[in-house]
């Protein structure tokens, strides 16, 4: 049974999220056990929202507690608001620059037009 919307877990939701990104961004040492106690405050009401479309709003609207909320459900649902064309990409183009790199490395030190060694 999913429980019903509650407007005021979204707004604390957006409340955390604000404190946690004016924290993020303070110029000036921010003390540990205040971030955490935010970090471990916010990570609690993302474990208990309903995914619906004001958590959807929450997430879009701010990048960290988007980051927070894939790290909590990443070993349910991997990067599950990650765009995943992005990633392969990201992936595909890794993989090729690994295999151009481990052929330039088998075929030895390049040379030069003079017939010097370029390493």
């Amino acid at each position: 049974m999913n429980p019903t919307p509650s407007p005021t877990r979204h707004k604390n939701l957006v409340v955390l999220a604000r404190l946690l990104d004016r924290l993020e961004r303070h110029a000036g040492p921010v003390d540990a056990q205040q971030y955490r106690a935010v970090a471990s405050r916010l990570a609690a009401e993302l474990a208990s929202a309903p995914r619906d479309a004001a958590l959807e709003a929450v997430l879009d609207a701010f990048a960290l507690v988007a980051e927070s909320y894939e790290n909590l459900n990443y070993r349910h649902a991997g990067l599950c608001r990650s765009a995943l064309e992005p990633a392969l990409n990201a992936e595909l183009a890794a993989r090729a620059a690994i295999e151009n790199a481990r052929k330039r490395a088998s075929a030895g030190p390049a040379q030069t037009p003079g017939g010097g060694r370029v390493s």
